[in-house]
């Protein structure tokens, strides 16, 4: 993949780190409702992690193939298993000639 270097991959591990350390110790454990709070930021981080996850895996697709992939960045941030199969679609289709 051309997307991805190591100072890359490392800034995403380390604030992925840091923000779970932020999510582990910010919680109060004697409340009742911590669990909640606490699973309800980790399904958020996860989603948040995998979002930025698909999107450089577009770029790179979209890098290999030469074709524009910022013109789903808006449509992705409203829909994006919607505008992840329609990308799909959009690479596969066969060019005439």
């Amino acid at each position: 993949m051309f997307v991805w270097s190591k100072r890359l991959v490392a800034a995403l591990l380390g604030s992925f780190m840091l923000l779970l350390m932020i999510f582990l110790f910010q919680g109060a454990p004697d409340s009742t409702s911590g669990l909640k709070i606490h699973t309800t930021r980790w399904m958020a981080l996860n989603y948040a992690g995998l979002m930025i996850w698909i999107f450089v895996w577009m770029i790179d697709q979209a890098r290999v193939r030469g074709k524009n992939v910022w013109l789903w960045l808006v449509p992705f941030l409203f829909a994006p298993l919607v505008t992840l199969m329609l990308f799909v679609l959009f690479l596969q289709r066969k060019l005439s000639s």
